[in-house]
């Protein structure tokens, strides 16, 4: 992955990120998962439910760039999320990296997800998906395209067919269409039609 396959607007890029890798490191050993699920948010002004949008703060600053940086908050005094921060400098877009598939370390990822019923259940929505890679507010800013970094985005496989419907768990521009997912991927996360999620899921106008 490159800096390069990031600079584009975020509603095109979140879907080229379906079928890329997240690798952490950590003592314990390796995990790796296929994204099957991400939300595009975007700081050019027009989505008011984006942690950017009124500007760079202390919380959302590493939103506005470089691309490549791991933007991490707290939602909802809950878990944590995890976002790519993607576009060009100073545009204050992130990818929220919804679900995925885990394809390295699975058995360290059920240590750490003792409750997933089901290897699909592993990382199967934002917060799941923090957990099964140790990912948290020691990651934030962390460089994604760098070799050396604990966490790293890898180019992958894209996915065979790509949906789109609205985003999760905001309350702002939520008739954007910017949820993206692998069409009848197991691991994408439970939503009801109508844009009603089974439990209250993170999307970026949560609590920090």
């Amino acid at each position: 992955m490159r800096e390069e396959d990031l600079l584009g607007p975020v509603d095109v890029v979140a879907p080229a990120l379906l079928g890329c890798w997240v690798v952490t490191d950590r003592p314990e050993g390796r995990v790796a998962l296929r994204l099957t699920e991400v939300e595009a948010y975007s700081g050019e002004g027009m989505d008011p439910a984006a942690h950017s949008h009124g500007g760079p703060t202390p919380r959302s600053e590493i939103m506005f760039g470089p691309p490549g940086r791991l933007y991490v908050y707290f939602s909802y005094g809950v878990h944590w999320c995890a976002n790519v921060v993607v576009g060009p400098e100073g545009r204050g877009s992130a990818v929220l990296l919804r679900a995925g598939e885990v394809v390295v370390g699975e058995e360290i990822a059920r240590n750490r997800r003792p409750a997933a019923r089901a290897a699909r259940d592993l990382a199967r929505g934002p917060a799941r998906l923090t957990q099964a890679l140790a990912i948290g507010p020691d990651d934030r800013g962390g460089h994604l395209l760098d070799q050396g970094s604990p966490v790293r985005l890898h180019r992958g496989e894209p996915p065979a067919a790509v949906s789109a419907g609205p985003r999760v768990g905001i309350t702002r521009a939520a008739e954007l269409p910017w949820r993206f997912w692998a069409t009848d991927a197991p691991s994408v996360s439970v939503f009801r039609a109508g844009g009603k999620p089974r439990r209250r899921p993170a999307g970026q106008d949560g609590s920090p």
